[in-house]
Protein backbone atom coordinates (compact mmCIF):
# COMPACT_ATOMS: atom_id res chain seq x y z
CA UNK A 1 0.00 0.00 0.00
CA UNK A 2 1.18 3.43 -0.85
CA UNK A 3 0.10 5.66 2.08
CA UNK A 4 0.30 9.44 2.25
CA UNK A 5 1.16 10.83 5.71
CA UNK A 6 1.11 14.72 6.68
CA UNK A 7 2.39 16.36 9.76
CA UNK A 8 5.45 13.91 10.07
CA UNK A 9 7.08 16.52 12.49
CA UNK A 10 5.15 15.31 15.02
CA UNK A 11 6.03 12.58 17.23
CA UNK A 12 2.68 10.97 16.70
CA UNK A 13 2.94 11.48 12.96
CA UNK A 14 6.20 10.33 12.71
CA UNK A 15 5.81 7.22 14.17
CA UNK A 16 3.09 6.02 12.44
CA UNK A 17 5.29 6.57 9.30
CA UNK A 18 7.99 4.48 10.42
CA UNK A 19 5.48 1.66 11.53
CA UNK A 20 4.18 1.93 7.48
CA UNK A 21 7.28 1.63 6.64
CA UNK A 22 8.71 -1.23 8.99
CA UNK A 23 5.93 -3.24 7.77
CA UNK A 24 6.53 -2.66 4.06
CA UNK A 25 4.20 0.00 3.01
CA UNK A 26 5.29 2.81 0.89
CA UNK A 27 5.23 5.62 2.32
CA UNK A 28 5.08 9.59 1.22
CA UNK A 29 5.87 12.39 4.12
CA UNK A 30 4.74 15.85 3.88
CA UNK A 31 5.87 18.44 6.47
CA UNK A 32 6.30 22.25 5.97
CA UNK A 33 9.86 22.04 7.65
CA UNK A 34 12.69 19.65 6.04
CA UNK A 35 12.63 16.10 6.49
CA UNK A 36 13.26 14.96 10.26
CA UNK A 37 16.21 12.68 11.58
CA UNK A 38 13.72 10.67 13.10
CA UNK A 39 11.80 9.61 10.34
CA UNK A 40 12.53 6.15 8.28
CA UNK A 41 14.51 7.76 5.22
CA UNK A 42 12.98 4.94 3.08
CA UNK A 43 9.94 7.24 2.70
CA UNK A 44 9.76 9.84 0.32
CA UNK A 45 9.93 13.53 1.46
CA UNK A 46 8.12 16.35 0.53
CA UNK A 47 8.82 19.54 1.91
CA UNK A 48 5.32 21.38 1.43
CA UNK A 49 2.61 23.80 3.55
CA UNK A 50 -0.93 21.38 3.67
CA UNK A 51 -2.61 25.05 2.78
CA UNK A 52 -1.00 24.72 -0.95
CA UNK A 53 -3.53 21.97 -2.35
CA UNK A 54 -1.28 21.74 -5.52
CA UNK A 55 1.72 20.84 -3.81
CA UNK A 56 -0.49 18.50 -1.83
CA UNK A 57 -2.23 16.75 -4.81
CA UNK A 58 1.46 15.97 -6.01
CA UNK A 59 1.80 14.39 -3.07
CA UNK A 60 -0.73 12.04 -3.06
CA UNK A 61 -0.19 10.92 -6.55
CA UNK A 62 -0.52 7.49 -6.79
CA UNK A 63 -1.39 6.70 -2.88
CA UNK A 64 -4.03 4.33 -2.23
CA UNK A 65 -4.40 5.89 1.50
CA UNK A 66 -4.03 9.50 3.07
CA UNK A 67 -3.29 10.11 6.89
CA UNK A 68 -3.71 13.66 7.54
CA UNK A 69 -2.40 14.77 10.93
CA UNK A 70 -0.59 18.37 9.35
CA UNK A 71 -2.50 21.00 12.01
CA UNK A 72 -1.55 24.47 13.50
CA UNK A 73 -1.75 23.36 17.18
CA UNK A 74 -2.18 25.66 20.32
CA UNK A 75 -3.70 28.71 21.88
CA UNK A 76 -1.57 31.60 20.51
CA UNK A 77 -1.98 32.84 16.65
CA UNK A 78 -5.11 34.11 14.97
CA UNK A 79 -8.15 32.68 13.86
CA UNK A 80 -7.16 33.03 10.05
CA UNK A 81 -4.05 30.99 10.65
CA UNK A 82 -5.91 28.32 12.37
CA UNK A 83 -8.80 28.51 9.52
CA UNK A 84 -6.31 28.09 6.65
CA UNK A 85 -4.02 25.35 7.53
CA UNK A 86 -6.57 23.42 9.67
CA UNK A 87 -9.88 23.67 7.69
CA UNK A 88 -9.03 24.97 4.24
CA UNK A 89 -5.52 22.34 4.73
CA UNK A 90 -8.26 19.43 5.70
CA UNK A 91 -10.15 20.55 2.59
CA UNK A 92 -6.74 20.63 -0.07
CA UNK A 93 -6.08 16.65 1.37
CA UNK A 94 -9.78 15.73 0.30
CA UNK A 95 -9.57 17.68 -3.15
CA UNK A 96 -6.56 15.39 -3.93
CA UNK A 97 -7.67 12.53 -2.38
CA UNK A 98 -10.65 12.88 -4.99
CA UNK A 99 -8.40 13.89 -7.92
CA UNK A 100 -5.76 10.89 -7.29
CA UNK A 101 -9.06 8.46 -7.05
CA UNK A 102 -7.27 7.79 -3.42
CA UNK A 103 -9.81 5.34 -1.64
CA UNK A 104 -9.01 5.74 2.20
CA UNK A 105 -8.40 9.11 4.48
CA UNK A 106 -7.70 8.64 8.11
CA UNK A 107 -7.79 12.25 9.89
CA UNK A 108 -6.39 12.93 12.98
CA UNK A 109 -8.71 15.02 15.12
CA UNK A 110 -8.44 15.56 19.02
CA UNK A 111 -10.67 14.85 21.52
CA UNK A 112 -11.07 18.62 22.09
CA UNK A 113 -13.67 18.93 19.41
CA UNK A 114 -16.41 17.25 21.37
CA UNK A 115 -15.33 18.21 25.19
CA UNK A 116 -17.52 21.27 26.57
CA UNK A 117 -15.91 21.47 30.09
CA UNK A 118 -18.21 18.75 31.94
CA UNK A 119 -16.80 15.91 33.15
CA UNK A 120 -17.01 12.99 30.48
CA UNK A 121 -17.02 9.09 32.06
CA UNK A 122 -16.53 6.29 29.77
CA UNK A 123 -17.93 8.58 27.11
CA UNK A 124 -18.78 7.88 23.30
CA UNK A 125 -17.10 10.10 20.64
CA UNK A 126 -19.80 12.61 20.47
CA UNK A 127 -20.30 15.02 17.81
CA UNK A 128 -17.65 17.67 17.07
CA UNK A 129 -19.11 20.50 18.37
CA UNK A 130 -19.06 24.05 16.43
CA UNK A 131 -19.30 27.59 18.02
CA UNK A 132 -16.88 27.64 20.76
CA UNK A 133 -14.74 30.64 20.38
CA UNK A 134 -12.45 30.13 23.26
CA UNK A 135 -10.06 28.06 21.40
CA UNK A 136 -9.11 28.53 17.76
CA UNK A 137 -7.49 25.47 17.69
CA UNK A 138 -10.69 23.30 18.87
CA UNK A 139 -12.99 25.17 16.77
CA UNK A 140 -11.08 24.66 13.76
CA UNK A 141 -10.46 20.91 14.05
CA UNK A 142 -14.27 20.84 14.97
CA UNK A 143 -15.32 22.01 11.32
CA UNK A 144 -12.44 20.05 9.78
CA UNK A 145 -13.78 16.90 10.98
CA UNK A 146 -17.30 17.38 10.41
CA UNK A 147 -15.77 18.70 6.69
CA UNK A 148 -13.96 14.91 6.80
CA UNK A 149 -16.44 12.54 7.90
CA UNK A 150 -18.99 14.38 5.45
CA UNK A 151 -16.30 13.63 2.72
CA UNK A 152 -17.09 10.03 3.50
CA UNK A 153 -18.85 8.43 0.02
CA UNK A 154 -19.02 5.50 -2.13
CA UNK A 155 -15.53 6.16 -3.55
CA UNK A 156 -13.23 7.77 -0.50
CA UNK A 157 -13.95 6.19 2.87
CA UNK A 158 -13.14 8.01 5.75
CA UNK A 159 -12.79 7.51 9.65
CA UNK A 160 -11.81 10.12 12.14
CA UNK A 161 -9.74 9.85 15.29
CA UNK A 162 -9.52 11.41 18.16
CA UNK A 163 -6.21 10.37 20.50
CA UNK A 164 -6.68 11.45 23.75
CA UNK A 165 -3.12 12.77 25.43
CA UNK A 166 -0.51 11.24 23.39
CA UNK A 167 2.73 10.33 25.55
CA UNK A 168 6.33 8.89 25.36
CA UNK A 169 9.86 9.55 25.69
CA UNK A 170 10.89 12.21 23.92
CA UNK A 171 7.12 13.97 24.19
CA UNK A 172 7.60 18.15 24.36
CA UNK A 173 4.05 18.40 25.36
CA UNK A 174 2.47 16.93 27.96
CA UNK A 175 5.78 14.92 29.72
CA UNK A 176 8.29 18.26 28.42
CA UNK A 177 5.82 20.76 30.18
CA UNK A 178 5.23 18.71 33.29
CA UNK A 179 8.97 17.64 33.74
CA UNK A 180 10.35 21.71 33.58
CA UNK A 181 7.92 22.79 35.73
CA UNK A 182 8.25 20.24 38.35
CA UNK A 183 12.10 21.03 38.09
CA UNK A 184 11.45 24.32 38.73
CA UNK A 185 8.99 24.21 41.50
CA UNK A 186 5.74 25.09 39.54
CA UNK A 187 4.04 21.71 39.37
CA UNK A 188 0.32 22.64 39.90
CA UNK A 189 -2.61 20.44 40.52
CA UNK A 190 -6.08 21.96 39.54
CA UNK A 191 -8.18 21.27 41.76
CA UNK A 192 -7.92 17.79 44.15
CA UNK A 193 -6.06 15.73 41.50
CA UNK A 194 -8.32 12.99 41.63
CA UNK A 195 -10.34 13.42 38.14
CA UNK A 196 -9.73 10.07 36.59
CA UNK A 197 -8.18 11.08 32.86
CA UNK A 198 -7.62 9.08 29.72
CA UNK A 199 -4.23 9.01 28.11
CA UNK A 200 -2.34 7.29 25.23
CA UNK A 201 0.75 5.77 25.30
CA UNK A 202 2.68 6.42 22.09
CA UNK A 203 3.04 3.04 20.64
CA UNK A 204 -0.66 2.73 21.16
CA UNK A 205 -1.98 5.73 19.60
CA UNK A 206 0.33 5.04 16.36
CA UNK A 207 -0.79 0.76 15.82
CA UNK A 208 -4.44 2.61 16.66
CA UNK A 209 -4.07 5.02 13.60
CA UNK A 210 -2.20 2.31 11.21
CA UNK A 211 -5.26 -0.54 12.83
CA UNK A 212 -8.18 2.15 11.86
CA UNK A 213 -6.15 2.28 8.22
CA UNK A 214 -6.48 -1.40 7.73
CA UNK A 215 -10.13 -1.68 8.59
CA UNK A 216 -10.91 1.27 6.57
CA UNK A 217 -12.68 0.62 3.40
CA UNK A 218 -15.78 1.71 1.30
CA UNK A 219 -18.53 0.02 3.23
CA UNK A 220 -16.54 -1.10 6.29
CA UNK A 221 -18.06 -0.07 9.82
CA UNK A 222 -15.80 2.52 10.70
CA UNK A 223 -16.47 4.06 7.84
CA UNK A 224 -17.76 8.05 8.25
CA UNK A 225 -17.22 7.60 12.18
CA UNK A 226 -15.21 9.43 14.80
CA UNK A 227 -13.56 7.26 17.81
CA UNK A 228 -11.61 8.68 20.52
CA UNK A 229 -8.18 6.56 20.91
CA UNK A 230 -6.84 5.63 24.10
CA UNK A 231 -5.23 3.39 26.54
CA UNK A 232 -8.44 3.00 28.04
CA UNK A 233 -6.80 2.53 31.94
CA UNK A 234 -7.68 5.95 33.24
CA UNK A 235 -6.16 7.31 36.13
CA UNK A 236 -6.06 10.30 38.93
CA UNK A 237 -4.22 13.47 37.87
CA UNK A 238 -2.21 12.88 40.92
CA UNK A 239 -1.37 9.50 39.81
CA UNK A 240 -0.22 10.46 36.16
CA UNK A 241 1.83 13.74 37.55
CA UNK A 242 3.41 11.44 40.22
CA UNK A 243 4.47 9.28 37.82
CA UNK A 244 6.07 11.33 35.56
CA UNK A 245 7.93 13.10 38.13
CA UNK A 246 9.06 9.45 39.41
CA UNK A 247 10.49 8.71 35.71
CA UNK A 248 12.29 11.55 35.22
CA UNK A 249 13.62 11.12 38.81
CA UNK A 250 11.91 14.18 39.76
CA UNK A 251 10.48 14.99 43.72
CA UNK A 252 6.77 15.29 43.21
CA UNK A 253 5.71 18.55 45.04
CA UNK A 254 2.80 20.12 43.32
CA UNK A 255 1.27 23.01 44.66
CA UNK A 256 -2.85 23.01 44.46
CA UNK A 257 -5.11 25.67 42.60
CA UNK A 258 -9.16 25.35 43.35
CA UNK A 259 -11.07 24.92 39.90
CA UNK A 260 -12.75 27.74 40.41
CA UNK A 261 -9.61 29.71 39.98
CA UNK A 262 -7.90 27.78 37.78
CA UNK A 263 -10.79 28.27 35.39
CA UNK A 264 -10.76 32.24 35.91
CA UNK A 265 -6.85 32.57 36.19
CA UNK A 266 -7.06 30.89 32.34
CA UNK A 267 -9.75 32.62 30.78
CA UNK A 268 -7.04 35.93 31.80
CA UNK A 269 -4.36 34.75 31.23
CA UNK A 270 -5.19 33.49 27.74
CA UNK A 271 -6.59 36.60 26.51
CA UNK A 272 -3.69 38.85 27.82
CA UNK A 273 -0.86 36.11 27.37
CA UNK A 274 -0.89 36.40 23.40
CA UNK A 275 -0.85 40.55 23.89
CA UNK A 276 2.58 40.44 25.69
CA UNK A 277 4.21 37.28 24.34
CA UNK A 278 4.13 34.74 22.04
CA UNK A 279 4.67 31.53 23.14
CA UNK A 280 2.08 29.24 24.81
CA UNK A 281 0.64 30.49 28.45
CA UNK A 282 1.45 28.79 30.92
CA UNK A 283 -2.25 27.81 32.18
CA UNK A 284 -5.74 28.16 29.91
CA UNK A 285 -9.27 28.06 30.57
CA UNK A 286 -8.82 24.55 28.61
CA UNK A 287 -6.12 23.60 30.40
CA UNK A 288 -7.56 23.52 33.89
CA UNK A 289 -10.47 22.26 32.92
CA UNK A 290 -8.51 19.34 31.37
CA UNK A 291 -6.79 18.86 35.05
CA UNK A 292 -9.79 19.24 37.12
CA UNK A 293 -12.32 17.38 34.99
CA UNK A 294 -13.04 13.54 34.52
CA UNK A 295 -12.40 12.97 30.77
CA UNK A 296 -12.08 9.42 29.84
CA UNK A 297 -13.53 7.37 26.79
CA UNK A 298 -15.35 3.94 26.06
CA UNK A 299 -13.13 2.03 24.01
CA UNK A 300 -15.25 -0.88 22.88
CA UNK A 301 -15.99 0.31 19.69
CA UNK A 302 -13.03 1.41 18.27
CA UNK A 303 -11.96 -2.28 19.52
CA UNK A 304 -14.70 -4.20 17.95
CA UNK A 305 -14.62 -1.84 14.61
CA UNK A 306 -11.02 -1.54 14.19
CA UNK A 307 -10.13 -5.24 15.16
CA UNK A 308 -7.28 -2.87 18.18
CA UNK A 309 -6.30 -3.49 21.67
CA UNK A 310 -3.08 -1.42 23.11
CA UNK A 311 0.13 -2.82 22.74
CA UNK A 312 1.84 -1.18 26.11
CA UNK A 313 0.01 -0.84 29.58
CA UNK A 314 0.47 2.97 31.07
CA UNK A 315 2.89 0.97 33.89
CA UNK A 316 5.12 -0.15 31.09
CA UNK A 317 4.89 3.26 29.60
CA UNK A 318 5.99 4.84 32.35
CA UNK A 319 9.37 2.31 32.56
CA UNK A 320 9.88 2.57 29.38
CA UNK A 321 9.78 6.74 29.90
CA UNK A 322 11.87 5.60 33.39
CA UNK A 323 14.46 4.07 31.30
CA UNK A 324 14.56 7.12 28.49
CA UNK A 325 15.23 9.87 30.76
CA UNK A 326 17.81 7.54 32.58
CA UNK A 327 19.84 7.20 28.95
CA UNK A 328 19.83 11.41 28.81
Amino acid sequence: MKVLVTGTGSMLLRGIANELINRGDEVVCLQRRPADAGINQNSKHVSADIRDVEAVTSAASGCDAIIHGAARVGIVGKWHDFQTTNVQGTENVITAAKKQNVSRLVFVSTPSVAHTGQSLVGAPATPATIGRKSSFYAESKAIAERIALDANSEHLAVLAIRPHLVWGPGDTQLIGRIVERASNGRLAIIGNGNALVDTTYVDNAVSGHVAALDALHVGANCAGKAYVLSNGEPRTVHELFRSICSAANLPYEPRHIPLVTGLFLGSVVERVWPLLRSSEPPITRFVAEQLGTAHWFDQRSFQNDCSWTPLVTLDEGFSHLAQWFAAQ
